[in-house]
């Protein structure tokens, strides 16, 4: 189960986003990243059975720091108030497909996928769906896979993305921002023991997915 000193100090820090409250706290911190840690661990050990790329995998090189760059932000709150972890191959600045774990009272989510993925690693998505779009097509209209993630995440162009016709018959499939989802998981989820058998179950509907993306961005 996830620990509830990770719940318990986001809420005190939503309420104290200030150095001066943070410093004091330092070590309710301290318990509540080492607590996150180990669950990332574990659900690397978990995950890496439908998804061997994550053999090897750290905690440490998934987990996003939670000090905020507030240079070209009006947020100006110095603290994340939220811990997250993408499990990818090569970890958290990965190019690859992967699996994304966001713990925030009432607002945490299982996801995964690119995620503003780079120009080229965009480019070479598009340019796989273009030509061959219907496997894309059938992987995020399986049963399984939108039962979990119904609709891709993010915005979307308003028009066909430059160098493609705007007559493309899956036009749609190429407007897409970033190729990844997420799902909303409720706080009596999260904090019960039936959080792990979501993320299992979540990420084994993802896997296909990344696969095909993975495939996509490995000579990239």
């Amino acid at each position: 189960m996830l620990s509830n000193s990770i719940y318990e100090f986001l809420l005190e820090l939503r309420e104290n986003n200030n150095r001066d409250w943070f410093h004091a706290n330092k070590k309710k911190y301290d318990k509540a990243k080492k607590d996150f840690e180990l669950f990332v661990e574990l659900s690397i050990e978990q995950i890496k059975v439908i998804d061997p790329d994550l053999s090897g995998l750290n905690a440490k090189d998934c987990i996003f720091r939670i000090f905020r760059d507030v240079r070209f932000s009006e947020n100006k709150q110095p603290y994340k108030t939220h811990f997250g972890a993408f499990l990818s191959k090569n970890g958290r600045k990965s190019k690859y497909g992967g699996y994304y774990i966001h713990i925030e009272p009432e607002g945490s989510f299982l996801g995964g996928g690119c995620y503003m993925p780079a120009p080229n690693v965009l480019k070479a998505i598009r340019e796989e769906i273009f030509h061959n779009p219907l496997e894309f097509q059938e992987i995020i209209t399986n049963k399984e896979f939108s039962s979990h993630f119904p609709e891709m995440y993010g915005e979307k162009l308003k028009t066909a993305p430059r160098g493609y016709p705007k007559d493309f018959e899956y036009i749609d499939l190429l407007n897409f921002k970033n190729y990844a989802v997420g799902k909303m998981v409720p706080d009596r989820i999260v904090l019960s023991e039936q959080f792990s058998d979501e993320i299992l179950e979540c990420f084994t509907s993802l896997r296909t997915l990344n696969a095909y993306l993975n495939e996509i961005l490995a000579d990239l």
